[in-house]
């Protein structure tokens, strides 16, 4: 690394180096003119020895007391090492020197920003607004402070104003998509880059972002051609293949998807992410053994990846390997216990085990995390019906009906549990609620309990609402 890097500097610079070194061995003191100061404390910054860099600029501001730029890199530096009180008072002798120097009031509006003290942030960048030749970058750090004062419309005035300065400014670009994903504002963020994509058509960042935009409207096939444009313009654009693969799974277009995945592997080293994405189109396309060795490469590279852990149990689920299914789905809860998806899989592999308790434990943690599953009430209901606890059965579609009050399957199947408790009157006035709510979905009942197509009561209710 640090060949390399002596590599990138000037024959001068690495002079000035060795002769500072030679100085500080010697314990002596030679004199160096301004811009050889400047490079040595560059060197130590590029080197990440900020600590060095430091005891450079103390020789570099005794050499030269009236240089403000030697106390604005000495603040600087005193920032990064935590030395707040010292950065101020060294900013404050800069400013007594150079009172137009516009890095001063950047530097002290960058330290009041990560102190939380955002008004005289904002104060010292308006200042430096004043002085600087170019004020895109000062203008983004503006709306960086009302980020971080959650005030985003702001933000997005001032990252607009700086990329009007500067329409190549990628960090704004994407600064901007965050503000307004923040705000819930994605078609306003559409007509921005639909816009600043006619003045600059060939900004693979604008086009990338538009497709994010449409992709989180549920706008897959606008934001796939959008992502297209983005990695037209720049083919190693890793993030572009990974979302747009993301966007060809909504459509469940698992088999190209697969193939967009693997060109991020062209670009970037491949991550537990992108493997389990693949696992899990695979697994979509019931390809169990490529799911299962793609959810492996996941866990390897990511042992804390719980949804390839998981997916590790379906594909075993899927052969009725249910038994060493469960191992790998306590794994995932292990990372994410309260994942109702987690818990409904360990609740269908115990309950095929004919471990019913564990069963009946598992849909309980199912509805506790996500109670509007509709699906896991009814496989609840199910499970403690078939053991013959009716009473149960129907108190627990009760509760589902509370917490799902328009769920027409869920009366369907109250009235089947209430005609075998033998409460017929209950049964049809929670056969007329499934009717109004949704009389196309009668059938559900006769699934259930075919016997009741043969009831009489039942027929003439539901005549009434089914032409």
């Amino acid at each position: 690394m640090e060949e390399e890097f002596l590599f990138e500097f000037s024959d001068d610079a690495q002079r000035s180096v060795e002769r500072y070194e030679e100085m500080i061995r010697n314990q002596d003191q030679y004199f160096f003119d301004a811009q050889a100061f400047e490079n040595i404390i560059d060197y130590y910054i590029e080197k990440s020895d900020p600590v060095k860099a430091l005891q450079v600029t103390d020789y570099a501001v005794n050499q030269h007391p009236y240089a403000a730029v030697f106390l604005v890199k000495q603040a600087q530096l005193y920032f990064v090492t935590d030395q707040i009180e010292r950065a101020f008072l060294a900013l404050q002798k800069a400013e007594l020197l150079e009172a137009s120097e516009a890095e001063i009031y950047i530097l002290r509006g960058n330290i009041y920003n990560s102190l939380e003290r955002y008004q005289e942030a904002l104060e010292n960048f308006q200042i430096a607004l004043a002085f600087a030749e170019t004020t895109d970058e000062i203008l983004l750090q503006i709306a960086y402070v009302y980020q971080n004062m959650l005030d985003y419309e702001q933000a997005i005035v001032y990252i607009k104003r700086s990329l009007e300065q500067d329409m190549e400014n990628k960090d704004g670009l994407y600064e901007l998509a965050f503000c307004y994903d923040i705000l819930d504002k994605q078609e306003e963020s559409i007509k921005f880059y639909q816009e600043y994509i006619d003045n600059d058509p060939y900004s693979y960042a604008a086009w990338y972002n538009l497709a994010n935009s449409y992709h989180k409207l549920d706008l897959f096939e606008k934001a796939i051609d959008a992502y297209d444009y983005a990695i037209l313009i720049k083919d190693n654009f890793a993030s572009a293949y990974y979302n747009k693969g993301n966007a060809l799974v909504q459509l469940d277009r698992f088999a190209e998807a697969i193939e967009v995945y693997k060109q991020t592997f062209e670009y970037e080293p491949p991550n537990a992410d992108t493997y389990c994405a693949i696992g899990e189109c695979y697994e979509k396309l019931d390809l169990m053994d490529e799911a299962r060795a793609y959810y492996k490469k996941s866990v390897k590279m990511d042992p804390k990846m719980a949804d390839a852990w998981f997916g590790i149990g379906v594909t075993l689920n899927f052969e009725e390997r249910y038994f060493e299914s469960l191992h790998f789905y306590r794994k995932a809860l292990e990372l994410d216990d309260e994942n109702p998806d987690f818990w409904f899989a360990m609740a269908d592999a115990f309950y095929k085990l004919g471990q019913i308790e564990e069963s009946i434990e598992a849909y309980y943690k199912v509805l506790e995390f996500n109670p509007v599953d509709i699906e896991a009430w009814l496989d609840f209901s199910t499970v403690l019906y078939e053991q013959g606890r009716l009473l149960e059965a129907s108190e627990t579609i009760l509760d589902g009906i509370k917490n799902n009050p328009d769920a027409a399957e869920l009366y369907y199947r109250m009235v089947a549990y209430l005609f075998a408790l033998g409460e017929k009157n209950d049964a049809l006035v929670y056969l007329e609620t499934a009717l109004v709510t949704d009389p196309d979905k009668h059938y559900i009942l006769f699934e259930y309990l075919p016997q009741l197509q043969d009831n009489g009561s039942i027929i003439e209710v539901i005549n009434r609402y089914v032409k």
